[in-house]
C-alpha cells in the first residue's frame, strides 16, 4: 500500500512518502523536490511541471498556472471576474455555469474543467511518486487550504479520481504543518495536564492562513484558525510589477500591459529580485535585455524603499493573529511557540510583524516549503495498515457555521444552526423530524460575511419515502447529518422509526422508549467506529455522542405521545430512508467517467509522443557520435572512401532531421537508425574486436602453458601427477600443442590482415577454443589422488596423534602424508592449485 502526502499548492507542490526510514520529499526527473503547479498543452501532446514553466512565455496562452484558485466557482463569480483579466490565458463559462480554461490541444480548440487540469497536475506527481517508490500509488492525502468551503474540497476530490488516485483524506494545510510538528514532540504535555498552544502561521504565494493548536502528548487539537485569501507572495510581486510598469513606462515609453509576454517577463523578474531583498538590504538591479520592441530596460530597487510600497499589505498581517488569538480565547503568554512557514515569511518584514505582535521570536524549525507535504505523508501513513506509526490523534474544525432549513408541516420556515463555527470535526449529529410525507432539507452557510466565496449555499437533501403511521398520525424520522474527513457536509443517513402497537393479552414487548435507546447505542456504536476509524480525539468520543434532537414543532410531539401510552404494547422498528443529494457544483458520475477516461487517453499520447522524441533523439545521437568517432578512435577501421561516403550519409540525415524529419513518425525514425547502423555497425564491431581480441588470446596463450607445465611436470616424475594416467596425459599434450598451432596460424593471418576489414577471428571464437581445450584437459590434470587406507595396527596412533601432533614418537608421524596417512583436504587440492 503506497503512503503518499501531496502538498498541492498555488505556484508549487511538493510530494512525500513514507519508507521504513521515515518521511522523505521525493524529488522529480529534473532532481527538484518543488514541482511547478503548472501545465502546457501542444499540438501533440501536454507538459507538465517543469516542463511546464518554461514555456510560461513562449506558449503563454496555453499554459495554465495558479489555477487552484478557481475550485468549485462560478464563471460569474465576482473573484474569478477580477483575476481572469491578469491572466495570459483565457477562462470561458462552461454549460454547467462553471469556470473552464480554453486551451488549443492537439491542433484543436479544447474547453478543460478546473478539475481535469488539477487531475493532469496530479497525474504528474503521482508519476513522481511511483519512480520513488518503484511501486504503483494510489492511496494518497491532500492538502486544502483551511478557508476551502464544501464545493471547493469536493472539487478537489473530483480532480483526485479524475488522476486515479484514492484520497484517503483532505486534510488543512495548518493542521498538516501541526502534525509534523507536534508527532516527533517527546516532551509534550501529559494525557491530563494543560495543553501546550503553539501557532502555526503559513503564508504562500497566494493565501495567508494562521491557526492555533493545543498539544498533548499523542494528540493534536485545532483550536481555531483565521486565514486572509489574498494576502500571499504575489500581491508583493504585483506591487514590484505596478512599480517598474510605471517606472519603463516613463522612462522607455513602453505601455508593458499592452503585451502579455513583456508582462510575463516582467513578474519573473520581480519575483526574483522580491527573493534578492530578502537577504540583501542594499540597491540591487533590475536589467532585462530584448524586453519589448528590442529594448533593454533596467531599474533598481532595495529593501526599505520595497518596504514602504508594501505598508498596506503588511498591515494585513496582524488581524488574523489577533482573531485567532480571540477565537481560542487565548491570550498572547498562553501561546508557548509560533511556528512560520510558507515562502513569503521569509521577507524580513512579514516575520518581524509576527514576532512583535506575539512578543517572541518566531520559530523556523520547520521546512518552510516541505512541511505542509511531509505533515500529509504523516497522515496517510496513520491511516495506512501498512506502517505502524506512534498513535497520534488529530481534531480538526469547521471553520464556519453550518445551518440546516427547512419546511415545517405548517409550510413555515425553520432552520438550525448544526454545527457553530470552531466545531471539532470530523463529528457527526442525528436529527429527528415528525412527518407524514417526503421532505427537503437545505444546508448552507449562515454566516455570509465571513465567507470568502459568493454562495452561501451547500446542498439540497430530499429524504424520500416517508408515510404516515398506520393511524395517520406523524412519522418519526431520525437524519444523520455528518461533517467528514474531509470537511464536507453531508447527510449521510435518514430512517423511519415505526411503531407497531399491540393488545395487552399478547406478549409484551419492548416500549418506544427502550427502542430509543436501542436506537441510540446504535448510533453511538457507529459513531464510535467512525471517530477511531479517523483519528479523532479519544476525549472528544463522549461529546461525539451526543444526539440533538431539532422537533418540527409541538403539535406533532402531542401526536408522538398519546395520552395511554404508558398501558400501550408497542414494538419500534427502523427503516432506511433513500436520500436525493443536489449539490453544488457536483460533477455527475457519467461525466466525471468521461473525465478519467480522457485523462487516459491523454497520458496514453503523451506516452506516444514521447517514445517518438527519443526516437528521434536517438538518430541525432548516433549522428553526432558516429561522425565524431570516424575521426577519432574508428579511423583505422574504415578505409577512407568508406568513412568519406558514411560522413556524407551522415550529414544528410542530419539535415533531413532540421528538414523534412523534423516531425515524422516514430517507425520512421527507428527505420533511419537501423539503415545508418548497417553501415556503421561493423566499423564498430571491428574497433570492439580489436579491444577485446588480444585479451583473448592472451588468456588463451596461458592456459596452454599451464597444461604443458603440467605434461611436463608428469613426464619429470612429479609426485603432484604421478597419478595420472599416460595415456590421458598425451591426451593434454596432443590437445595443447593442437590448440597452440591452432592460436599461432590465426594470430599470424590476424597480424597480416588490414585493419580495415572484417578479422578472420573474432574474440568470441578463441574464448570456445578455450572452453573447448578445458573440457578436455581439465578433468585430467585436476584428477585427485586416490585414497590409501593404513594397516589396521598404525590406525589407532594416527588418530590419537595425527592432528594433535605430529612429531610424535610413533613410526606413522614421521612418514610422508601420501604414504603412510590418508591425504588431507589440502594434498587433493595441491595440483589444482599449482596448475591454477
Amino acid at each position: 500500500m503506497s503512503v503518499v502526502g501531496i502538498d498541492l499548492g498555488f505556484q508549487s507542490c511538493y510530494v512525500a512518502v513514507a519508507r521504513a526510514g521515515g518521511i522523505e520529499t521525493v524529488a522529480n526527473e529534473y532532481s527538484d523536490r518543488c514541482t511547478p503547479a503548472c501545465i502546457s498543452f501542444g499540438p501533440k501532446n501536454r507538459s507538465i511541471g517543469a516542463a511546464a514553466k518554461s514555456q510560461v512565455i513562449s506558449n503563454a496562452k496555453n499554459t495554465v498556472q495558479s489555477f487552484k484558485r478557481f475550485h468549485g466557482r462560478a464563471f460569474s463569480d465576482p473573484f474569478v471576474q477580477a483575476e481572469k483579466e491578469s491572466l495570459a490565458y483565457e477562462l470561458v463559462q462552461l454549460p454547467t455555469g462553471s469556470t473552464g480554461i480554453k486551451a488549443m490541444y492537439m491542433e484543436e480548440e479544447r474547453n478543460f474543467t478546473i478539475e481535469q487540469v488539477t487531475g493532469m497536475l496530479l497525474t504528474k506527481l503521482k508519476e513522481t511518486a511511483e519512480n520513488a517508490l518503484k511501486k504503483p500509488v494510489v492511496d494518497c492525502v491532500v492538502s486544502v487550504p483551511c478557508f476551502y468551503t464544501d464545493a471547493e474540497r469536493r472539487s478537489v476530490m473530483d480532480a483526485t479520481q479524475i488522476a486515479g488516485l484514492n484520497c484517503l483524506r483532505l486534510i488543512n494545510e495548518t493542521t498538516a504543518v501541526a502534525l509534523a510538528y507536534g508527532i516527533y514532540k517527546q516532551d509534550l504535555p501529559a494525557f491530563e495536564e494543560k495543553p501546550r498552544n503553539v501557532v502555526f502561521v503559513d503564508m504562500g504565494h497566494s493565501a495567508y492562513q494562521v491557526s492555533v493548536c493545543a498539544f498533548n502528548k499523542g494528540k493534536l487539537k485545532v483550536l481555531a484558525t483565521a486565514f486572509d485569501t489574498t494576502l500571499g507572495g504575489r500581491k508583493f510581486d504585483e506591487v514590484l510589477v505596478e512599480y517598474f510598469c510605471e517606472e519603463f513606462g516613463k522612462k522607455y515609453k513602453l505601455d508593458i500591459k499592452s503585451k502579455i509576454r513583456a508582462l510575463l517577463r516582467l513578474y519573473q523578474e520581480c519575483e526574483r529580485l522580491k527573493k534578492l531583498m530578502s537577504a540583501n538590504a542594499s540597491d540591487l538591479p533590475m536589467n532585462i535585455e530584448c524586453f519589448m520592441n528590442d529594448i533593454d530596460v533596467s531599474g533598481t530597487m532595495n529593501r526599505s524603499k520595497f518596504l514602504e510600497m508594501c505598508e498596506g499589505l503588511l498591515a494585513r498581517v496582524e488581524p488574523p493573529l489577533r482573531s485567532v488569538l480571540e477565537q481560542a480565547r487565548l491570550k498572547k503568554e498562553d501561546i508557548h511557540a509560533v511556528e512560520i512557514v510558507g515562502g513569503t515569511t521569509r521577507i524580513p518584514a512579514v516575520k518581524e510583524k509576527i514576532s512583535k505582535f506575539f512578543g517572541k521570536e518566531v520559530s523556523t524549525t520547520l521546512n518552510a516549503d516541505e512541511a505542509v507535504a511531509r505533515g500529509c505523508a504523516l497522515q496517510c501513513a496513520i491511516l495506512s495498515p501498512a506502517f505502524k506509526v506512534r498513535e497520534f490523534s488529530i481534531t480538526d474544525l469547521i471553520p464556519y457555521p453550518i445551518s440546516l432549513r427547512w419546511n415545517s408541516p405548517e409550510e413555515a420556515l425553520s432552520d438550525c444552526e448544526v454545527f457553530p463555527k470552531n466545531h471539532p470535526a470530523p463529528f457527526s449529529k442525528v436529527l429527528t423530524f415528525y412527518r407524514k410525507e417526503p421532505f427537503t432539507l437545505e444546508a448552507y452557510y449562515s454566516s455570509p460575511k465571513e465567507l470568502p466565496y459568493p454562495d452561501p449555499a451547500i446542498a439540497h437533501f430530499l429524504v424520500q419515502k416517508v408515510t404516515p403511521q398506520t393511524d395517520g398520525s406523524s412519522s418519526k424520522v431520525k437524519v444523520k447529518v455528518r461533517i467528514n474527513i474531509h470537511g464536507i457536509f453531508s447527510v449521510s443517513s435518514a430512517s423511519l422509526v415505526e411503531v407497531h402497537k399491540f393488545d395487552e393479552n399478547e406478549e409484551p414487548m419492548e416500549t418506544d422508549q427502550h427502542a430509543k435507546e436501542e436506537e441510540k447505542m446504535q448510533v453511538d456504536e457507529e459513531q464510535q467506529k467512525a471517530e477511531e476509524q479517523q483519528q479523532t480525539q479519544p476525549e472528544n468520543k463522549a461529546e461525539s455522542e451526543e444526539m440533538e434532537t431539532c422537533q418540527a414543532d409541538s403539535k406533532d410531539k402531542k401526536v408522538d405521545q398519546p395520552p395511554q401510552a404508558k398501558k400501550a404494547k408497542v414494538k419500534t422498528t427502523t427503516v432506511d430512508l433513500p436520500i436525493e443529494n443536489q449539490l453544488v457544483w457536483q460533477i455527475g458520475k457519467d461525466m466525471l467517467n468521461l473525465f478519467i477516461e480522457n485523462e487516459g487517453k491523454m497520458i496514453m499520447q503523451d506516452k506516444l509522443e514521447k517514445e517518438r522524441n527519443d526516437a528521434k533523439n536517438a538518430v541525432e545521437e548516433y549522428v553526432y557520435e558516429m561522425r565524431d568517432k570516424l575521426c577519432s578512435v574508428y579511423e583505422k577501421f574504415v578505409s577512407e572512401d568508406d568513412r568519406n561516403s558514411f560522413t556524407l550519409k551522415l550529414e544528410d540525415t542530419e539535415n533531413w532531421l532540421y528538414e523534412d524529419g523534423e516531425d515524422q513518425p516514430k517507425q520512421i525514425y527507428i527505420d533511419k537508425l537501423a539503415e545508418l547502423k548497417t553501415l556503421g555497425q561493423p566499423i564498430q564491431a571491428r574497433f570492439q574486436e580489436s579491444e577485446e581480441r588480444p585479451k583473448a588470446f592472451e588468456d588463451l596463450g596461458k592456459q596452454i602453458q599451464q597444461y604443458m607445465k603440467a605434461v611436463h611436470a608428469f613426464k619429470a616424475k612429479d609426485e603432484l601427477y604421478e597419478h595420472l594416467d599416460e595415456a590421458d596425459v598425451a591426451k593434454v599434450e596432443k590437445s595443447t600443442n593442437e590448440a597452440m598451432e591452432w592460436m599461432n596460424n590465426n594470430l599470424n593471418l590476424q597480424n597480416k590482415r588490414s585493419l580495415t576489414l572484417d578479422p578472420v577471428i573474432k574474440a568470441k571464437d578463441i574464448q570456445s577454443k578455450a572452453k573447448e581445450l578445458a573440457s578436455i584437459c581439465n578433468p585430467i590434470v585436476n584428477k585427485p589422488k586416490p585414497k590409501v587406507e593404513l594397516p589396521k595396527e598404525e590406525q589407532k596412533p594416527t588418530e590419537a596423534n595425527g592432528p594433535l601432533d605430529g612429531q610424535g614418537d610413533t613410526g606413522s608421524g614421521t612418514q610422508p602424508p601420501e604414504q603412510g596417512s590418508a591425504p588431507t583436504a589440502t594434498d587433493k587440492k595441491l595440483p589444482e592449485m599449482d596448475i591454477d
